[in-house]
């Protein structure tokens, strides 16, 4: 039965995820605006959600720091290293996501880890009706709530980098079936919260670059206007919402 609950509640996720990746779609012509929504949401993800729910899952220090945080600047650098590796800005072009096309891979590495993440909350699910109904359901509205978010960052920031609609809808495909898969598995199998800790730290860095070093000087790039930035407070106040909902 709880199983059951499980699995249902993770259709539900991957339905948010589905609408939060059409949004994206519909809204791409405006294309400033949906970059700085998407920054304003990745910070809200990057402050609310991963870096507390790594700090929580792994508690370990090294050279008396918290591992995830570690864990954050090494994804923080890998992101610009591969850039700087390659010279990838030379400049922000006029053009939406021109000095970002012949670089796919980074969208769909970033991309790629959203899909890992929603895994990881269909894991949090699964692992949650394994300690009880109650804490089940409470772990499933707050996947359900952010999945939104998941689902339109991830079509957001595939296509960001050059490569075609058609591999954003099928990776957005890919983020809105895994919480359904993670729900199977979680209620069959547990993972070590230490390495679930490690990667969320890892991946909070790798989505902080994306927001701040590409996504939000794209979105300001050309004539000037307050509205993406209003967009990304927006972006910002909406997880923050979704951040106080959730506990």
């Amino acid at each position: 039965m709880l199983r059951t609950m499980a699995i249902l509640l993770s259709v539900l996720s991957m339905c948010m995820t589905l609408v939060g990746g059409l949004v994206a779609v519909r809204i791409g012509d405006r294309k400033r605006l949906v970059l700085g929504l998407a920054a304003g949401v990745m910070l809200g993800v990057v402050a609310f959600d991963l870096m507390p729910e790594a700090l929580e899952q792994e508690t370990g220090e090294a050279l008396g720091v918290p591992v995830p945080l570690l864990a954050a600047v090494v994804g923080f650098l890998t992101v610009h290293i591969m850039e700087r590796t390659v010279a990838l800005h030379t400049g922000y072009e006029d053009e939406f996501g021109a000095h970002h096309h012949g670089f796919a891979s980074v969208g769909l590495l970033a991309a790629s880890g959203l899909v890992f993440h929603s895994l990881l909350d269909g894991l949090s699910i699964g692992f949650g009706f394994q300690a009880g109904a109650g804490v089940g359901v409470a772990v499933a509205i707050a996947v359900i709530c952010h999945d939104f978010a998941d689902g339109f960052n991830t079509f957001t920031i595939t296509t960001l980098y050059g490569n075609a609609r058609k591999r954003g809808l099928i990776l957005l495909g890919l983020d809105a079936l895994a919480p359904v898969v993670g729900a199977i598995i979680g209620t069959l199998v547990r993972v070590p919260a230490e390495l679930v800790g490690l990667y969320l730290g890892y991946f909070a860095g790798f989505l902080l670059y994306l927001a701040t070093a590409d996504i939000l000087p794209e979105a300001h790039a050309g004539k000037p206007s307050k509205a993406p930035l209003f967009c990304t407070l927006a972006g910002v106040g909406f997880m923050l919402g979704v951040a106080a909902l959730s506990h």
